[in-house]
């Protein structure tokens, strides 16, 4: 018999596919480098993704990845060899809005990423294993992505949130257990086998509405200051105090759309994502 095996299981979206699986009856099997607590319908391996070679694989039949697509590309030759059958396997949509970002180290690493998507589609091929590309757009799951949660933190902390310009940048986030619904039900569908699927949000939202929503999900008045450009770029350096990884780039994408269609996935995997309002009051963020 084999087993569905999650990398990146302890993960945002590796976690709620482990979990769906389990309540499913499925007995997966969780990957992770450090030895994790006991889980009712869960097996977990203690194994390093870059040395999978060297792992006492069960026989596997499907395989959800959600780390790095690299490791995922050299890890295909030895998951074949224990039976791997379908890979269903996360990057993202930021392949696409950021191929030509102006901050050449993003423009560099978002190109490595889409060059290691390429390679392990070609590793599948290579072993005969069925494929699927999810690409969601901006992940959030309450207080614990870097990204909604993030804005989250900063707003709990300050009670405002400031704005470069109108904020008037398409959004469509993504919750990460809507996601694995996703991943399971391509898997489950032959038809999804050797194709790419956008994942976005159900909801298409300029980005200071999406600042609105998460005042809400916190309780908190919303307080959104506009900032001008040339201020944005003088606040900078201290900015990135408080915001490490903070960018005149990132910046500037807020008044970029960021959108795709969710029709192909709403009508081959039955994609049907939650709208957004987020709830923070029991999240720990910030």
């Amino acid at each position: 018999m084999t087993q569905p095996l999650v990398i990146g299981a302890t993960g945002m979206v590796g976690g709620a596919i482990l979990r769906r699986l389990a309540a499913d009856g499925a007995q997966p099997v969780g990957l992770s480098r450090q030895p994790q607590a006991a889980q009712d319908g869960v097996t977990w391996l203690a194994a390093d993704l870059a040395d999978l070679g060297r792992a006492a694989l069960p026989p596997l039949g499907v395989v959800y990845a959600t780390a790095p697509v690299g490791l995922v590309a050299d890890a295909v030759p030895a998951l074949a060899k224990a039976g791997m059958t379908r890979l269903v396997v996360f990057t993202s949509t930021s392949i696409a809005t950021k191929w030509n970002s102006p901050d050449p180290d993003e423009r560099a690493a978002i190109r490595r990423w889409g060059a290691d998507e390429a390679r392990a589609i070609e590793a599948c091929r290579a072993g005969g294993v069925a494929w699927t590309v999810l690409r969601p757009t901006l992940i959030y799951l309450e207080g614990r992505d870097g990204n909604v949660s993030r804005i989250a933190g900063l707003i709990r902390r300050f009670r405002f949130f400031p704005l470069m310009g109108g904020g008037e940048g398409l959004r469509q986030p993504v919750h990460a257990d809507d996601l694995a619904s996703a991943a399971i039900a391509a898997a489950e569908r032959p038809s999804c086998a050797g194709k790419v699927y956008d994942l976005p949000g159900g909801e298409t939202l300029s980005y200071r509405e999406m600042v609105g929503r998460i005042f809400d999900g916190l309780g908190l008045p919303r307080l959104i200051v506009p900032v001008p450009d040339w201020a944005w770029r003088l606040a900078l350096p201290l900015a990135v105090r408080v915001l490490p990884g903070l960018s005149a780039t990132m910046a500037t994408r807020m008044a970029k759309d960021m959108t795709f269609d969710l029709a192909p996935a709403a009508t081959e995997i039955g994609w049907q994502p939650r709208r957004f309002y987020p709830q923070f009051k029991q999240a720990r963020v910030g």
